[in-house]
């Protein structure tokens, strides 16, 4: 097996070396562990197709924690409790005039980036502080503090959502609960317990090909681990219709995340496994957002969430037009976020029987390609061809001189080709490759464009449509 984080390879990162960042027991990583827990950790750790596992995390949740973890936080009157935390921040000490929503000025990656600390409340309790790593689309990493009982939470809003599908998950014998898989040079992999779900075992996995020993082990583990539910984003998941895995998982249900899920893929997935496919947009400094198990539109979950969508001024578009997705967000109590931007941009709608809906969301960059006759051209059309014609994954690149590239993964490359000069009418190259993963490593961005901008006047106006809700039984004070 080749070792992408052996000394001798200068891609290497120290942060991968296995156990380099251990420093607690396994006492302290799982407090309510008991005898069965114990075994499962053993069992999992030196299984014989186990990968070699570069970390070792447990989710610290203590016995007055369980119940609390299994409860969603109420949502009654939680922005102005939110907004008042907001005030006390040191990024706002000094601001006049912060009595409504409104009246904050939106932040974004930068603030967080240039003095996280401004932005965690004075009073937090550190001790219950966890870190993860934020890596982004663009700019440096962030640290970001997570609280032990928010991210334990997290695993039982999915189990909710699960639920919510009418699929039932509960403990299954030794089944892993839980398998997030990536698919990358270099990542951390652990097995960890999930202590308010009857501490069963769960997992991360690198289904690259280097990270097992041997090719069938990836096979022999998951078949083995017969994971209940998996996450992880479109290259991963992807990776799970290879011949040698469609056949030996059964999950209840699969999670997509941090990069968009293309209509043809969770198709795929849906046909292979016969299971919901949830489709979520969120960041980790926001946590979930939105789901969908359709084309529709995202939904605006039922948490401590509130989404506006912003214009370049700071302020709210007009109703149905594109704008920055810049959210409020109350879930993490170390790090309150009030209106920060995403950098990803969709419009807001009403959805039917109530809520808010996120439609036409495009990731981090809103880009605009310009057609040979200097037309705008938004990302989203693009979109919709590409995954009409069966595409699971691309990249489109647009040239200062107007010329286009675009690399699909699967599909049908002569309709996407065909469907593409029809939309653009530039000169255009279509490479395909079989897999997601061989788009590259990493969140490839989907859209670039270096063509210069056209004049406003050949932009298509949207239809107005009514935006802009609030939470139920909220008003932006």
């Amino acid at each position: 097996m080749s070792d992408p984080v052996a000394s001798d390879d200068p891609l290497a990162l120290a942060e991968y070396a296995a156990g380099g960042a251990a420093v607690l027991t396994d006492a302290e990583r799982w407090p309510t562990m008991d005898a069965a827990g114990a075994a499962r950790l053993h069992r999992w750790r030196t299984h014989p197709a186990a990968p070699r596992w570069v970390h070792e995390t447990g989710d610290r949740v203590t016995p007055d924690m369980l119940d609390r973890v299994r409860t969603p936080l109420p949502t009654q009157g939680w922005l102005a409790e939110h907004l008042e935390t907001a005030r006390r921040l040191l990024y706002y000490r000094g601001m006049p005039g912060l009595h409504t929503l409104a009246d904050f000025p939106p932040i974004g990656r930068a603030h967080l980036a240039a003095d996280i600390a401004a932005f965690v409340p004075l009073d937090a309790d550190l001790g219950r502080i966890l870190h993860g790593t934020s890596s982004g689309s663009t700019g440096a990493a962030l640290r970001i503090p997570d609280d032990v009982e928010e991210v334990a939470r997290g695993f039982h809003h999915l189990v909710g959502l699960v639920s919510g599908a009418g699929v039932h998950w509960r403990p299954d014998g030794e089944r892993l609960a839980l398998v997030s898989v990536v698919h990358q040079r270099q990542a951390f992999t652990y097995v960890s317990l999930v202590s308010g779900f009857d501490q069963r075992a769960m997992a991360r996995l690198n289904l690259a090909a280097h990270a097992w020993e041997a090719a069938s082990d990836r096979a022999a583990f998951l078949r083995d681990a017969d994971p209940q539910v998996i996450t992880g984003n479109p290259t991963s998941l992807a990776e799970l219709l290879a011949p040698d895995l469609r056949g030996v998982v059964r999950p209840l249900a699969l999670f997509s995340g941090a990069m968009a899920l293309a209509a043809p893929l969770r198709a795929d997935l849906e046909a292979a496994f016969g299971c919901p496919v949830f489709d979520v947009y969120g960041l980790h400094e926001t946590r979930p957002l939105a789901v969908r198990t359709d084309d529709g539109p995202f939904r605006v979950l039922d948490r401590r969430v509130l989404v506006e969508a912003l214009g370049p001024d700071g302020r709210p578009v007009a109703e149905g037009e594109v704008g920055e997705i810049t959210v409020t967000a109350g879930e993490n109590p170390l790090l309150p976020l009030v209106r920060y931007r995403t950098g990803d941009f969709g419009r807001l709608v009403p959805l039917p029987g109530g809520g808010v809906g996120i439609a036409d969301l495009e990731g981090r960059e809103h880009t605009v390609f310009v057609s040979g006759e200097g037309g705008r051209i938004p990302c989203v059309d693009l979109t919709q061809q590409l995954q009409a014609h069966g595409a699971h994954g691309w990249s489109v690149e647009q040239s200062a001189d107007g010329r286009v590239r675009a690399r699909i993964a699967g599909g049908d490359a002569d309709a996407v080709a065909e469907a593409l000069r029809a939309l653009l009418r530039q000169p255009l190259e279509v490479e395909r490759v079989e897999r997601v993963a061989d788009l590259g490593d990493g969140k490839p961005r989907r859209y670039r464009s270096a063509a210069p901008a056209p004049t406003p006047a050949a932009t298509p106006t949207p239809a107005p449509i009514p935006a802009r809700l609030l939470p139920t039984g909220e008003t932006a004070t």
